[in-house]
């Protein structure tokens, strides 16, 4: 760890003469700036409060009904209809100060009552959800109507979390509905005899548990902000005793074409600064709500909480995240050696060039690394138990767990990276595959995985993230991720030799360790024997990495279709070829209209997308293309307005557990593996700049590992108008799986459709989807 402060603010010793106090002024300085930042931190955090409490009012307008109501007084009448003389006879003043008083108290209560109105109608207006199940064309007079007055209640400018309060909360499906579109989604799955056996094992479900357990979920739903998320924090990742490196955390990377700058130290200055203005805007509230694109309907920012300062810590059976309010440093790791960096001096953010200048101190120092140190991060990638063990063994107190406090304390972790990454050379193809591989787990040693999220900088200036999966999902931190890339190329800049723009203060101490002179981490033998790689996992990833170039979200725009449910059926078309089959597939979709929501699940492999992949050859075919696309649509519609189906299941099998029964439906539906796993990464949240007229700057998106040992992970980010990116991952281990293979049946899939489609007349029916939401909205 490097050093910009002493570890105490004074030192005292017992002397023949008395007490020798000896003060550190230099500290004491930084404590002060330190304690000052805090308070204006607190300050700023009560004004948020007061103002978000309000909206969609503001707190200006407390005085302009108090106003209303003296004025009206003062005229001889009587707005409050005899309340105002109730309120004044159990006041003890004069009677000029009684009316005065009570007039005021009225206005007060008045402007209450009327927030509290008008916070009950926007949460009325945001749990109306048929806008989207309306087809591209004319729109609904209610749907007007509401659009009217959703943005009357929404004209004032919000903070961060103004909407939250507002937000509906995430209904409960009938369980009828549900089972009804799960037997729907395993019909193009299943034989005959299986679908029946299945259909038999539903309706006795239905008829016996289902409702008892259902009574308890509806119970939760009436008392929780949101019946899903804490079960799904909490069992699906905390409770995971396997390893997250590979298995859970995923990764984002830098731009495609363009690297602002290719000195180390200076693309580390540069993008920790972006990332520390974005978490300053996220404390004060000033980022703009997410909202659905092209419309005024806001998301849950919820997520944005535990962005900054967050650390995922093992445990015997579940592990915990912990969360503090403020971290004046990010901790740094280069060759084997861990530093802290103080990011503030003297209550200041540290220039883009200083922190430059601190990290180039950190490449610089020719110190090696502590027994044991080097391969210390290694604990965050294996198993989760064992990690348990050793931090209890080795971490509970002295220097080590100071140590490993102060990189879990970190506002976040960076790895400064001894090799280089990114397209150009030789091999630009095999180079994306490694750089997808180093970003998801580099040596499995040289990454902080139990971080919120990790910083990587490349040698020659390309960076990178892995991101840690419980504590939200990846559009949060691409909506992060964004915001970094667009501040450092666009904002921050760089100087003509490359460098961060600013001005160093030569006087900033020298980074070294923060126990004074000594390096951190004092290890036993037996713990430096643990710190094996977790080579077997890492090399087992094939991760293939491509630009699809061919055409893009434009020209499927033009046939009418939407753009995501295009790309799927191309994978269920590309699967289909490669394996011979159908298989279970996921695709994540976002519940974050609703409070706290965070996903659900769209089944995209459905009896219309199957139709479709078998008569490809047929004359039929695009026909049921158009019907497979908007059978996704409407799947994908139904999930994120609350009527999805394996959160509803998986709710339901927690309740079970809990009641201690047994369900063979729920046993049998929470068992079968998802081969296909899929995701899109959104693009252009911020409009920190304009892709148009910078089309260099364009992002490859991010990626993660498969989630069965025998299926692929695919991740897509429709770039611009005319480009696909696509993250496609699968084991080695597997013979039946490639990712190479299944990538060159996307191209040609996507390719196959787009022919296919392009020979269709023009005035077929439109199919559109959350997407491309309506303009108008």
């Amino acid at each position: 760890m490097a050093e910009a402060h002493q570890a105490v603010a004074f030192q005292f010793t017992i002397t023949p003469e008395g007490i020798d106090l000896q003060l550190s002024y230099q500290a004491l300085n930084q404590i002060y700036h330190s304690g000052v930042r805090s308070w204006k931190r607190r300050v700023s955090r009560m004004r948020n409060r007061v103002i978000k409490g309000v909206y969609p009012a503001s707190p200006s307008s407390w005085l302009f009904v108090v106003i209303a109501i003296l004025a009206t007084l003062y005229m001889r009448s009587d707005p409050s209809m005899g309340l105002i003389d109730k309120i004044q006879q159990h006041l003890p003043l004069s009677s000029q100060g009684q009316t005065m008083l009570s007039a005021l108290v009225f206005s007060t209560l008045l402007w209450l009552s009327l927030i509290l109105a008008l916070r009950f109608c926007l949460k009325l207006l945001l749990s109306y959800h048929q806008w989207m199940f309306e087809m591209h064309g004319p729109v609904s007079n209610t749907t007007k109507v509401w659009v009217t007055l959703l943005r009357l209640l929404s004209s004032r400018k919000p903070l961060l979390y103004s909407y939250q309060t507002s937000l509906p909360h995430l209904p409960v499906p009938t369980i009828k509905d549900t089972l009804s579109r799960y037997l729907q989604s395993v019909r193009p799955l299943l034989s005959d005899p299986a679908y029946k056996r299945m259909t038999e094992l539903a309706n006795g479900f239905e008829s016996n548990l289902g409702n008892r357990l259902q009574r308890y979920l509806k119970l939760k739903a009436l008392w929780a902000t949101n019946y899903v998320s804490d079960w799904w924090e909490e069992y699906i990742y905390l409770r995971s005793r396997g390893p997250i490196m590979v298995n859970s955390n995923y990764y984002g990377m830098d731009f495609l074409f363009v690297t602002p700058t290719s000195v180390q130290a200076a693309r580390a200055g540069n993008t920790i600064t972006a990332l520390l203005l974005y978490r300053r805007k996220v404390n004060r509230e000033e980022l703009k709500p997410s909202r659905v694109p092209g419309t005024v309907i806001p998301l849950c920012a919820a997520q944005y909480e535990r962005m900054f300062n967050t650390t995922r810590t093992p445990g015997l059976e579940t592990d915990v995240l912990q969360h503090w309010q403020d971290s004046e440093y990010v901790a740094v790791y280069h060759k084997g050696r861990f530093f802290r960096l103080w990011v503030y001096n003297a209550g200041r953010l540290l220039s883009p060039r200083e922190i430059e200048h601190q990290i180039q101190r950190i490449l610089d120092d020719p110190s090696p690394p502590l027994p044991g140190e080097e391969r210390l991060g290694a604990l965050t990638a294996g198993d989760r138990v064992p990690w348990h063990q050793m931090r209890k063994q080795y971490f509970s107190s002295g220097i080590n767990k100071r140590s490993l406090d102060i990189i879990e304390r970190a506002a976040f972790f960076v790895t400064l990276d001894d090799e280089e990454q990114g397209m150009k050379g030789d091999d630009p193809a095999g180079n994306l595959d490694r750089y997808a591989k180093s970003l998801l787990h580099g040596k499995c040693y040289d990454r902080w995985f139990d971080k919120s999220f990790s910083i990587v900088i490349y040698k020659n200036g390309k960076n990178g993230l892995n991101a840690e999966h419980s504590w939200a999902d990846a559009p949060t931190i691409a909506h992060l991720w964004e915001f970094t890339l667009a501040t450092d190329a666009f904002q921050l800049g760089y100087t003509d030799d490359e460098h961060c723009k600013g001005d160093v203060d030569r006087m900033l101490p020298h980074p070294r360790s923060c126990c004074g002179t000594s390096r951190l981490f004092v290890l036993g033998p037996k713990c430096q024997y643990k710190h094996n790689e977790k080579g077997n996992l890492a090399d087992d990833v094939d991760c293939h990495v491509f630009p699809f170039r061919e055409f893009g979200k434009g020209r499927v725009k033009k046939l009418r279709v939407s753009p995501d449910a295009f790309i799927q059926i191309s994978l269920q078309l590309a699967y289909y070829r490669d394996r011979g089959g159908f298989c279970l597939t996921y695709e994540a979709s976002m519940t974050r209209l609703f409070r706290e929501g965070r996903t659900e699940t769209v089944r995209s492999c459905s009896n219309e997308t199957c139709a479709f992949v078998k008569a490809l050859e047929g004359e039929q075919c695009r026909r049921l293309l158009r019907l497979a696309s908007e059978g996704h649509q409407n799947l994908y519609r139904m999930a994120m307005t609350g009527a999805g189906i394996d959160r509803h299941l998986f709710c339901l099998y927690v309740v079970s557990k809990y009641l201690g029964v047994d369900s063979p439906f729920l046993k049998e539906v929470l068992s079968e593996p998802w081969r296909l796993s899929t995701s899109q990464t959104p693009i252009q949240q911020i409009e920190l700049f304009d892709i148009k007229n910078h089309p260099d700057y364009i992002s490859l998106g991010g990626g993660f590992g498969p989630v069965a040992d025998d299926g692929y992970g695919v991740s897509y980010i429709i770039v611009g108008e005319d480009m696909i990116n696509f993250h496609v991952s699968s084991k080695y281990s597997c013979k039946e799986t490639d990712s190479h293979r299944f990538g060159a049946e996307i191209h040609k899939a996507l390719q196959d459709i787009m022919a296919l489609m392009s020979a269709e007349p023009k005035s077929a029916a439109p199919s559109r989807g959350p997407s491309q939401p309506k303009k108008q909205l």
